[in-house]
């Protein structure tokens, strides 16, 4: 009996670490500050640096120009150059992108009833509540 119980902790423990790495994977390619933001920023169409600098407050060239370059790496964002007089450069969503979209839902509900659930807190002046 002794034995089962140890044979299903060790399975646990290595379903655990095998989530934890997998979830670690995920927010290492989405998990930073501008990455969700700028793949939601270009979710309704293609977009040009600057209409999503414009777009995502608070976002440097800089920083929207390494950030759209991971993105590509990992298959989210294509780059489009067009050779015209002048040079027209486009990012748009993959189709890989699109799996992302039941997080994105979720996420953006689950902020907007935590948000709600702060603000009601506050207004009554107590810690949130579970």
């Amino acid at each position: 009996m002794s034995n089962l119980k140890i044979n299903k902790k060790i399975h646990s423990q290595t379903q655990c670490k095998s989530r934890l790495n997998s979830i670690a994977d995920a927010l290492y390619v989405i998990g930073g500050k501008w990455q969700l933001r700028i793949i939601v920023g270009l979710k309704d169409g293609t977009k040009r640096f600057n209409e999503l600098q414009r777009l995502i407050d608070g976002i440097s060239a800089k920083v929207l120009s390494a950030e759209l370059k991971g993105l590509e790496l990992n298959g989210f964002v294509k780059r489009n150059v067009f050779t015209s007089t002048p040079v027209i450069v486009e990012y748009e969503l993959t189709e890989y992108a699109d799996s992302l979209s039941d997080i994105l839902d979720a996420l953006s509900e689950w902020g907007a009833m935590h948000k709600e659930k702060v603000r009601m807190s506050m207004k009554k002046g107590k810690p949130v509540e579970v």
